[in-house]
């Protein structure tokens, strides 16, 4: 059975020392290559394995790999940082920020394992040396190197089926989608989001019309959105569509603002339900009805996950997608809602 001392005698540190810094104690200063080794042989002695999985305080580097300029869509990634630096405190980890893959590597040996945030897409090349320098990590969002490196995605696949079956419900036929640009798998980069793929199997299945109805390019942005979307009422002509269900909020907003200066009423001629949930659904014209992706989830089951690997209790990588919920306003109510009112 491992113990203290055989921490001690591998690192080289005092028997105190390591007492202190997988015991957390706040009032011992030690120095990150410090703290580092010793946790690093714990883990590879098996000492990690038979303590909680937050017992041992670990260093943690975070990747920003996204856009950090002011936005609606870019709130998104800001609350899921905000989400990540709580629950680290709460978990006995430091968290070190990174604007790009290389300064992380170079920084490498200073920390335990990292989460990357945000949907850049990253070269083959950037993710087999990240693996080598830390080969322990976590990605939000995207899922770009399966085989190396963990990913906590929200299951955006199944919230446009449930979107799909809730607007169906409420007797809406002819369904519109407005959408993005694709997005990193593996080595592979799809033309499509996985939203648009979901919708465009989805309006299959069902035998849904998608003539002039879907418009899935370019950046997730409120000036798309509204491009799209004027975009697709020139196309439908006198055929306005029902609903329109958008793929973010961000594209959302510019969505309404299209159907506004076209005079067309949200719900009552077209219903408008997006996905995300940010702070701004509250305040469009109408108030839009959204799916939740909830950063406090996200981080903790990211940090979780991480710290998990660390201590070696995984063979494989694992891939964990997070359901969504319904947040209900003006421009969607569901049929169970408005029965009930």
């Amino acid at each position: 059975m491992v113990n203290l001392g055989d921490i001690a005698k591998a690192t080289g540190f005092s028997k105190a020392t390591v007492s202190r810094v997988l015991s957390g104690d706040p009032s011992f200063t030690a120095k990150e290559s410090t703290r580092h080794r010793v946790i690093q042989v714990a883990n590879e002695l098996g000492y990690a394995l038979r303590t909680s999985r937050s017992g041992i305080p670990q260093t943690i580097a975070v990747l920003e790999n996204f856009d950090s300029s002011p936005g609606p869509r870019d709130s998104y990634f800001s609350d899921v940082r905000e989400a990540l630096s709580e629950r680290a405190i709460e978990n006995m980890m430091s968290l070190s920020f990174f604007p790009d893959v290389r300064s992380l590597i170079d920084a490498s040996e200073e920390y335990s394992g990292f989460v990357s945030l945000g949907p850049a897409p990253l070269t083959r090349e950037d993710l087999t040396a990240l693996h080598e320098a830390l080969p322990h990590g976590v990605f939000i969002d995207i899922n770009p190197a399966p085989t190396l490196f963990h990913s906590v995605r929200p299951d955006l696949q199944q919230t446009v089926i449930e979107a799909i079956y809730a607007l169906r419900e409420q007797g809406r036929t002819r369904i519109g989608f407005i959408g993005g640009d694709g997005h990193m798998m593996g080595s592979h980069l799809f033309c499509q989001d996985p939203r648009t793929i979901a919708f465009d199997e989805w309006a299959r299945l069902l035998n849904m019309p998608v003539e002039g109805l879907v418009f899935a390019t370019g950046p997730f942005t409120v000036d798309n959105g509204r491009r799209q979307t004027e975009a697709l009422l020139d196309a439908c002509g006198q055929k306005v569509p029902d609903a329109l269900l958008v793929a973010a909020d961000s594209l959302a907003v510019g969505v309404l603002q299209a159907l506004f200066a076209r005079g067309i009423r949200v719900p009552d001629q077209v219903a408008v339900v997006s996905i995300d949930n940010l702070e701004v659904c509250e305040y469009t014209a109408p108030p839009l009805s959204s799916y939740a992706i909830e950063p406090p989830e996200l981080a903790e089951t990211t940090l979780m996950l991480l710290s998990d690997s660390i201590v070696g209790r995984f063979k494989h990588k694992h891939h964990i997608l997070l359901s969504t919920r319904l947040v209900a306003r003006q421009s969607f109510v569901p049929a169970e809602e408005t029965s009930e009112s």
